[in-house]
């Protein structure tokens, strides 16, 4: 058998198993994989390092317009699918699944050609689209979504909260039924809309202003409300649901007793709730608003929950939910450099830095193990948005997309290593062990020893198929 390319001697870790053994790879595909390959017009000598699965970050903002009424109205999104990839495959990651999103009084249809439009030519790696919907027409409903989803697009988000996004109840059931009959798998930002109004309002009227109040107006009871009213109407609706950024024990509780009666709730939770707090918020001269998102960091209890619900596999997924805005009159300071949080564009950037956060405080530290870390960051992803077995795993007939990391290495995370185009990270100064090495996207060398060898716009679309949430025998049924 001939070979393109032979990565020899790694130690491969899927989430299956770890073992060590050569791999094959011809046409962008891994074609062999066995203790000694012979051959190669290429070969990687991986003596001594693991070599894992691309990673697959299913929730990110790249290029994403805002829309027109949010409360951070004109800020700029800093990172395209350009920037955006590149950050990604520099982390670890070789597959990104962005949000197009439908703003109210447009039709999703063409919200999806602009984002198409967006991403062509740009992206280092492949990529899939979530379809946000924020105007649940019958017209979207009935005809735009079937349609979509039928071309590969098998992926939804609705929101619960901001004024520009929030679905009533009734809006959120339209939408989770228009999912069944196409089996299309939704995610759902779950925090309660009203209460947070309320908050913020007192707050803003006492004078209470500053980025740390943000953590104020969406405590964890917001996030703990909302998620039991979003798996009960996913329960009534029938369909598998997703809930993501999980902040803290109350909605991960939610998700427990939704599986204990039969449900099928995905978890997913980010970087961020695992290594800041909402202490982060409070520092001088606005310094805060770079760590203010929603919902926002909460408090080491909280982290030792998530950290709990990773070990017993009640988290499913770990995301970044890369929001990425700089720190400047474009982004987050949009309102000015005193502005009150209720006009600061919500989000952090956490592409690049996402896997070896992850790698270094669970695998160093004994917390997971290597399969669990690939199936939390790669293969858990490409099961549930439909594409899998060919993105996520390294097993003969699969992409070529493989990460070749240097456990040993240890890194501090300063910004101006970073690749992204934000000015700033919120992990800073944090030291962290083990990092990617060597990066493959079909079977094509596009990062090697820190320096990009892959070409913007070699990145294709991918269609995702159905989701392993539906494929399984869950026994989901709709109330009526």
């Amino acid at each position: 058998m001939t070979f393109d390319l032979v990565i020899r001697g790694g130690t491969i870790a899927t989430a299956a198993d770890v073992t060590r053994a050569d791999i094959g790879i011809r046409d962008g595909r891994i074609v062999a994989i066995a203790e000694r390959l012979s051959g190669g017009d290429i070969s990687i000598d991986a003596g001594g390092k693991l070599v894992l699965p691309g990673g697959i970050d299913a929730h990110c903002h790249l290029d994403q317009p805002q829309a027109p009424g949010l409360a951070s109205k004109g800020a700029v999104m800093a990172d395209g699918f350009r920037t955006g990839s590149i950050s990604a495959v520099f982390g670890g990651t070789t597959t990104i699944v962005p949000f197009c999103v439908q703003h109210r009084g447009n039709s999703m249809l063409a919200a999806v050609e602009d984002y198409h439009r967006r991403a062509n030519g740009q992206s280092v790696i492949d990529y899939a689209f979530h379809l946000i919907v924020s105007d649940p027409t019958p017209a979207v409903l009935g005809q735009e979504l079937p349609a979509l989803i039928r071309r590969g697009h098998t992926s939804l988000k609705v929101y619960m909260t901001y004024d520009a996004m929030v679905l009533s109840d009734r809006q959120i059931l339209d939408v989770f039924a228009a999912a069944r009959q196409e089996r299309a798998i939704v995610l759902i930002h779950a925090e309660n809309h009203e209460i947070i109004g309320w908050l913020a309002d007192r707050l803003e009227a006492a004078g209470r202003t500053e980025p740390f109040e943000h953590a104020n107006s969406r405590p964890l009871p917001v996030e703990r409300e909302a998620t039991h009213r979003a798996v009960t109407l996913a329960e009534i609706a029938g369909v598998p649901l997703v809930v993501v950024h999980i902040s803290g024990n109350d909605p991960l509780e939610e998700v427990r007793r939704a599986r204990a009666r039969g449900l099928t709730v995905i978890a997913e939770t980010c970087p961020q709730y695992l290594l800041l707090t909402a202490d982060d918020l409070d520092l001088p001269d606005m310094e805060g608003a770079k760590v203010m998102c929603s919902p926002p960091p909460r408090d080491t209890g909280s982290q030792a929950s998530l950290w709990r619900g990773i070990e017993d596999g009640t988290v499913d997924i770990i995301n970044s939910d890369h929001a990425p805005y700089r720190f400047d009159r474009d982004g987050k300071l949009r309102a000015g450099p005193q502005a009150p949080f209720r006009k600061v564009a919500n989000g952090i950037p956490g592409l690049e830095t996402r896997l070896p956060l992850l790698f270094s405080e669970g695998v160093v530290k004994g917390r997971i193990d290597l399969p669990r870390f690939v199936a939390l960051t790669a293969a858990n992803n490409a099961k549930l948005y439909g594409l899998y077995p060919r993105k996520g795993t390294i097993a003969v007939g699969a992409d070529a997309d493989i990460a070749i990391w240097d456990p040993e290495r240890r890194v501090t995370i300063t910004n101006d290593i970073l690749h992204h185009n934000v000015d700033y990270t919120p992990f800073e100064g944090l030291e962290v062990q083990g990092w990617p090495q060597t990066m493959l996207s079909r079977g094509e060398i596009v990062v090697d020893g820190g320096e990009l060898k892959g070409t913007p716009g070699r990145g294709r679309f991918l269609e995702q198929t159905t989701s392993s949430a539906w494929r399984s025998d869950t026994g989901i049924k709709p109330w009526i």
